[in-house]
C-alpha cells in the first residue's frame, strides 16, 4: 500500500488527537499539569483541523502547505511540553516558540487559501 501525503496527514491526525487525550490524562495525574493540559490542547485543537484539511485537499489549494506546517509545528510545540514535563529541559532553545509560529503560518495558509483559485480536483 502506498501512502501520499493527504493520507499521511490523515493518520498523523489520528495519533495527534490519540496523543492528546493521552496528554490530558497525564496532566491529570501529575504535580503539575500545566506542560501536559498544553500539549493536550495542542494536539486536541490541531488534529481536528489537519481532517478537515484532509476532506478539502481537492479544494483548497493551501491544504497541503497548512497541513505540513500545522503538524510541524505542533510536534514542535507539543514535544517541546511534554519533553520539559518529563526530562526537565526542552527539545532544543526556542523549539516551543518556533513550534508556535509554524502553527500560526499553518491558520494563515488555511486563510489565505480563499484568495487563491481551488484546484480541479
Amino acid at each position: 500500500m502506498s501512502f501520499s501525503f493527504r493520507s499521511t496527514s490523515l493518520l498523523i491526525a489520528g495519533l495527534m488527537g490519540l496523543t492528546g487525550i493521552v496528554a490530558a490524562a497525564a496532566a491529570s495525574h501529575g504535580s503539575d499539569p500545566r506542560l501536559m493540559a498544553g500539549a493536550s490542547a495542542m494536539c486536541l485543537a490541531h488534529a481536528p483541523a489537519l481532517i478537515a484539511l484532509y476532506g478539502a485537499w481537492g479544494s483548497v489549494r493551501t491544504a497541503p502547505v497548512a497541513a505540513l506546517l500545522m503538524i510541524v509545528g505542533t510536534a514542535l510545540f507539543a514535544g517541546d511540553l511534554v519533553m520539559r514535563h518529563f526530562a526537565g529541559h526542552g527539545l532544543f532553545p526556542m523549539s516551543a516558540p518556533t513550534g508556535g509560529v509554524i502553527m500560526m503560518a499553518g491558520w494563515l495558509a488555511v486563510a489565505l487559501g480563499a484568495f487563491l483559485p481551488h484546484n480541479d480536483a
